[in-house]
């Protein structure tokens, strides 16, 4: 309980299409954009708060009304769900 968790703490067997591969989940670490936005402070805040609290579904709930956190996760989902290049219309 006090110890670090794991993807198995968080996820059941049915959740395992929300799993993302650990390739892609060291993309965000390379991307400049991400890194940009984790240096605003009420994010960084905001972030600590997820991270540390019991009822995380409705906190998220809760923040995906607020702008920021919005860009935040859509720049993560972005980064390790790029959009199909068929939808890119062509120049």
């Amino acid at each position: 309980a006090d110890g670090p968790w794991s993807v198995e703490d968080i996820l059941t067997e049915g959740d395992e299409q929300d799993r993302v591969p650990l390739q892609k989940l060291q993309l965000l670490g390379q991307s400049e954009e991400l890194r940009g936005l984790l240096l605003n402070p009420h994010l960084r805040q905001l972030l600590l708060t997820v991270d540390q609290a019991e009822d995380k579904s409705s906190l998220m709930k809760k923040y995906m009304q607020e702008p920021l956190f919005v860009e935040f996760a859509d720049c993560c989902l972005r980064i390790v769900e790029p959009p199909e290049k068929e939808n890119i219309l062509p120049e």
